[in-house]
């Protein structure tokens, strides 16, 4: 009989090989990703602009998001309706989605019916209509999700980590949907401008993946996308890297909070660095996992959670790492200590060999999970794309995962962590934890009050008059 004193050994990694992507150009010198026989039985089209958030102007937060979602509203030859009607005709699904750095605009559908579907592709990103009243539409729904984010407290938590952690001025310390305010000034008219200002070939990558032929889908492409123009906007350069700061606290106060919402980080790393492997599997062995040292610390040793965990957004610029979990009021000041002591531990010591070795595996032995639909292979490539990876990026992706050594590990945490530069946020009652926090003695604790609905702040709910430190 085979014993249960410990876990399976890992089986052997199962073959895997990420399809060859073409690269062409079509006559007005957009650039094209094609994906050629690959045996799912939908084609995916998708736009990918490099314009995302980063090229909304500071006081229209949410105006790229908003641009993009309204490219779902119609055009002008085809009104919302009708070209819903008209993506329903070829069974096709359709979305438009944007982040800091680019916004997607794809279609889904048979091979078969690939040529219109690029058509229609073509009209959205083209020519959008910006009609009035379907745009309002959308901004209500993203003014009501914005004005939601200030009564939860995750949502607060992470908004107000964001703000601390960054400077002010800085892009990624604002919500990237928008704030209340800036989605309330934002009109048609103004998502039209900013899409006249970046929406144009000139930004634009054609990917498509499927089981077509390659030189058939660059003629199709070369029909509803080859003349059109440039758009010549400049998106600013989020890619400075940040500058050494102290480690803060800070309480944003929910009085009566029989919880505390914490975060923990840092601006950490851009997807292009050398080192964005290394840490994420650094990363995984922290926080990363449901075996990793952060909740093994927290829930199953001292119990003070469901759950932890830790996480980094790469993006072209230096996107944050954090540390997320929520635990009962009174073991605020004890879950922070913790939290930063296994941050510590790992910036000094790194991780060891065997924790490496697991985590490699894992990383490379989900990757084909995640690239189970055209959509989501689409989006891998537009995602090397928007970062200027290597053209085999991809297809070695595990190879390059598994040749991760402790030492590089060790050294990424080690760079990118830096503990003393942590901002610490706890989103519960002040009264509360803020003495637990200043008890720990490990840096200044700031309390910051909730404003008022009609303080005409543009920031996470927040009372300005008490906010932190910009430096």
């Amino acid at each position: 009989m085979t014993g249960r004193s410990g876990p399976p050994p890992p089986g052997d990694l199962r073959p895997y090989e990420f399809p060859e992507v073409f690269r062409r150009r079509l006559g007005n010198g957009m650039s094209m990703r094609i994906a050629p026989k690959v045996p799912f039985p939908l084609t995916t089209a998708m736009v990918v602009l490099k314009a995302g958030e980063t090229a909304s102007p500071a006081g229209q937060e949410g105006l790229a998001s908003l641009a993009a979602v309204a490219l779902e509203g119609g055009t002008r030859a085809l009104p919302e309706r009708e070209l819903a009607r008209a993506m329903a005709e070829i069974g096709a699904g359709f979305g438009a989605a944007t982040g800091w750095d680019s916004t997607t605009v794809a279609v889904s559908c048979l091979a078969e019916h690939l040529p219109r579907a690029l058509e229609l592709l073509a009209e959205m990103v083209r020519s959008p209509a910006f009609e009035t009243t379907a745009f309002d539409r959308r901004r209500a729904q993203r003014l009501a999700a914005a004005r939601r984010r200030l009564m939860d407290p995750a949502a607060l938590a992470s908004d107000a980590h964001a703000r601390f952690m960054y400077r002010e001025g800085d892009t990624y310390a604002r919500p990237a949907a928008g704030t209340d305010a800036s989605l309330e000034a934002i009109r048609a008219r103004d998502a039209q401008a900013f899409a006249a200002k970046f929406h144009g070939a000139d930004r634009a990558t054609l990917v498509l993946v499927g089981d077509l032929e390659p030189d058939e889908a660059a003629e199709c492409a070369e029909r509803f996308l080859g003349d059109w123009e440039p758009a010549g906007g400049v998106v600013p350069d989020p890619s400075a890297e940040p500058r050494a700061r102290r480690r803060t606290f800070h309480v944003v106060d929910r009085p009566g909070a029989v919880q505390s919402e914490i975060r923990i980080g840092r601006p950490c790393i851009a997807r292009s660095a050398a080192d964005y492997l290394p840490l994420r599997v650094a990363n995984l062995i922290l926080g990363g996992s449901f075996s990793s040292r952060l909740n093994l610390n927290l829930r199953e040793r001292n119990g003070y959670t469901y759950g932890v965990r830790s996480s980094f957004a790469a993006r072209k610029g230096p996107g944050p790492f954090a540390v997320s979990t929520a635990v009962e009021t009174g073991v605020t000041g004890a879950a922070v200590s913790e939290i930063l002591r296994e941050i510590e531990l790992m910036a000094e010591e790194g991780p060891a060999a065997e924790e490496v070795e697991s985590a490699t595996s894992y990383l490379a032995g989900v990757f084909p999970l995640r690239l189970e639909t055209t959509g989501q292979l689409a989006s891998r490539i537009a995602g090397a794309v928007v970062h200027d990876l290597p053209a085999d990026y991809d297809r070695d992706y595990r190879e390059r995962v598994r040749a991760v050594t402790r030492e590089e590990a060790a050294q990424a945490a080690r760079r990118r962590l830096r503990p003393g530069e942590l901002c610490v946020v706890a989103a519960g009652d002040a009264e509360a934890v803020a003495p637990q926090l200043e008890a720990l003695d490990a840096g200044p604790v700031e309390v910051h009050r909730r404003r008022g609905p009609d303080s005409g702040d543009d920031g996470p709910g927040l009372d300005h008059a008490d906010a932190g430190p910009s430096g």
